[in-house]
C-alpha cells in the first residue's frame, strides 16, 4: 500500500520535469551575457568626486562599519582649508548600506555601478585616492540622486531577454 503512494509521487514529478524539459531557458549566460542592473543600484564600490568634497569627513563618521578612513592636512595655499592626503574606502568591511551617500552634504559620493568585486587578496579591496575617481568603467549610480537617472541605461530583465530569444 505504502509503495503505491511513493509511486503516484515519482510519476507526477517526471511529468514536471518533462513540462519544463521543453520551455525556452531564460538563464542568462553569465559572463558573455549580462544584465544591466537597476539605475538606482547599490553596487559594492564608491564613488568619489574630489571637486565636491570640502573634507567634512561626515561619511567616515556616518560608517557603520569604520569602512572609510580619511587623512586630511591643513591646506598650505589657505590656512582655513582642509585638503585630503589620503581617503580610503575597505571594500571588504563595507556592507554597502549606502549611509555614507546619504549623509554626504555635497554629494561627493555616489554608489558604483559593479557588483562585481571579488579579489584573490584582501588587500586588493581597499581603494584610495585615484581608485575612488569616476572612469570610463566605473560609473555611479542614481542611488539617492535621482537627477542622474536620465543618463544611465536602461535596467535589463530576464523577461525581456525571453521575448527577444
Amino acid at each position: 500500500m505504502r509503495f503505491e503512494r511513493y509511486g503516484a509521487g515519482l510519476v507526477k514529478g517526471m511529468i514536471v520535469t518533462f513540462k519544463h524539459l521543453l520551455r525556452h531557458p531564460i538563464t542568462t549566460q553569465y559572463p558573455e551575457q549580462r544584465l544591466v542592473p537597476s539605475r538606482r543600484t547599490r553596487g559594492n564600490e564608491l564613488i568619489w568626486n574630489s571637486a565636491k568634497c570640502v573634507v567634512c569627513t561626515t561619511c567616515a563618521k556616518t560608517c557603520p562599519q569604520g569602512a572609510i578612513h580619511m587623512v586630511t592636512a591643513v591646506d598650505p595655499a589657505n590656512a582655513n582649508k582642509l585638503t585630503i592626503t589620503t581617503i580610503e574606502v575597505d571594500s571588504g568591511y563595507c556592507i554597502s548600506c549606502g549611509l555614507c551617500v546619504e549623509s554626504c552634504p555635497y554629494n561627493a559620493l555616489h554608489m558604483g555601478y559593479a557588483y562585481e568585486k571579488a579579489k584573490y587578496r584582501r588587500q586588493e579591496l581597499v581603494q584610495s585616492n585615484e581608485g575612488l575617481l569616476a572612469t570610463e568603467t566605473r560609473k555611479a549610480s542614481a542611488y539617492m540622486h535621482a537627477d542622474m537617472e536620465k543618463e544611465l541605461p536602461e535596467q535589463t530583465l530576464l523577461i525581456n531577454n525571453k521575448q527577444q530569444g
